[in-house]
């Protein structure tokens, strides 16, 4: 069995940063060391990485990517996507069903587990899409194998919109399963259409997103489902929350384990504002959309008093040119797992944050919330998903250094302060130096 010795990092993890050693042994960690291993170890270890002034870290669990595949491969898919996930920390995704086929029946789950087995560079798990009818596909499945049922209630992927009630009741009700929501209320953004466009025509600029996909329209849908699941004792989950009034849905007075309504926040909600949509345009161009200042601020401090549960990105990869036009017609969403990382750890580094805390919503979180086996921690016994960061290396984004293959970022221009040294997936060398290990293959997650 192959041994590796990280010496010399500070370990930052469950709530702690100290220096010391880690020993892998294949693809788990063997022994974590307060201070310098005993001297035998590192004569006993294959390879010793001398990680003096760097950061060590549990990799990141994100809990809510669209690698596009299968059927919007020219977008990005889940080899060339994975890939930027290493380079970013990432060791662990969890990818949404809206693709071409959606993944609402079991024999498209198969189809993705197998398809990520082959090329995905990360671990992987994908959740399942609920819909108005497939009930008994969603009673067949294997509550190991999937982190929860998706549900989108709002317009944002078309046909997938789950809006009868009795399947609503259903699903909550009798499945047994976290369900993890897209809230975004249809007839509200119907009605901010129809009002801003019989005001100043169709060919409405970015500015009116946030107008249309309103705090209302967030709070709306948000409030009817954590109603539902109080009622029928469901555990909700509602991703990406952008607005202020959402929060008050939520609470920071139960562990995350006892929990049963939870929240995320993505890196753009917490990094970017609407006074931003002038300077880049379709470039934040999200669903639901890019709030307030005022939001952003409250959306910071959730974070900071765990009102807040995960922080992960809703990477959504699209073309360039899909994202040009109106509001009405650009595409929403953007690329982000390079970068989730590196953002937070440049929020905590102006003191938004601790570092502690990034380290707890975006890997020990998550590995809780779903209850991931073995992962999410630097423990003996879990699997070897760490990544190791520079935290004196200062660099910008750009073309030349973003593995997307859409081939932009919403950050790119930014200096950040923090970089992305190595990255291991259980135990093997994912990425280092700026270079991706292409033999490496991640694995199926697997849920408690």
């Amino acid at each position: 069995m192959r041994k590796i010795l990280i010496q010399h990092p500070t370990i930052i993890n469950e709530g702690r940063h100290y220096e010391g050693d880690v020993l892998i042994a294949g693809d788990r960690v063997e022994a974590v060391f307060e201070g310098e291993a005993p001297a035998g170890v590192a004569a006993e270890a294959d390879q010793v990485i001398d990680a003096t002034g760097k950061w060590l870290m549990p990799g990141v669990i994100d809990d809510q990517v669209h690698f596009r595949d299968p059927g919007l491969t020219y977008k990005g898919d889940i080899e060339s996507e994975s890939r930027a996930a290493v380079a970013g920390g990432v060791t662990t995704y969890m990818d949404m069903p809206n693709t071409k086929p959606q993944t609402t029946t079991i024999e498209a789950l198969e189809w993705k587990l197998n398809r990520a087995a082959e090329v995905s560079r990360a671990n992987y798990a994908f959740f399942f899409g609920g819909t108005n009818d497939n009930w008994e596909e969603i009673r067949r499945l294997d509550r190991h194998r999937i982190p929860g049922l998706k549900l989108f209630l709002g317009s944002s992927t078309g046909n997938m919109l789950i809006d009868r009630p009795e399947a609503l009741e259903r699903i909550f009700g009798e499945s047994g399963l976290l369900i993890a929501i897209h809230a975004e209320k249809e007839e509200v953004i119907k009605r901010n259409i129809q009002h801003y466009t019989n005001l100043y025509g169709d060919a409405l600029d970015i500015s009116f997103h946030s107008k249309i996909r309103s705090e209302e329209a967030c709070y709306r849908c948000s409030s009817e489902a954590a109603e539902l699941a109080t009622r029928l004792g469901s555990r909700l989950h509602i991703l990406h929350i952008s607005t202020a009034r959402e929060l008050s849905l939520l609470s920071n007075q139960s562990p995350l384990s006892e929990k049963k309504i939870t929240g995320e926040v993505c890196v753009h909600h917490l990094w970017f504002h609407d006074g931003d949509y002038a300077r880049l345009g379709n470039r934040i161009k999200w669903n639901p959309s890019i709030k307030t200042l005022r939001d952003r601020k409250a959306l910071r401090e959730a974070v900071g008093d765990d009102t807040l549960d995960i922080v992960a990105t809703d990477h959504a990869p699209h073309l360039w040119e899909e994202k040009q036009g109106s509001c009405l017609k650009a595409a929403s969403g953007g690329p982000l797992v390079q970068h989730s990382l590196v953002a937070m750890l440049e929020l905590a580094k102006e003191g938004v944050f601790t570092y502690e805390k990034v380290v707890e919503k975006m890997a020990h979180a998550p590995a809780e919330l779903f209850r991931v086996d073995r992962r999410g921690y630097i423990r003996p016994g879990y699997y070897a998903d760490l990544t190791l960061i520079d935290p004196h290396r200062t660099w910008t984004v750009a073309k030349e250094n973003i593995l997307y293959r859409c081939g932009w970022s919403p950050f790119e221009g930014v200096t950040f302060h923090h970089a992305v040294w190595k990255t291991f997936v259980n135990g093997e060398l994912a990425y280092s130096d700026g270079q991706v290990n292409d033999a490496v293959r991640g694995r199926e997650a697997r849920f408690n």
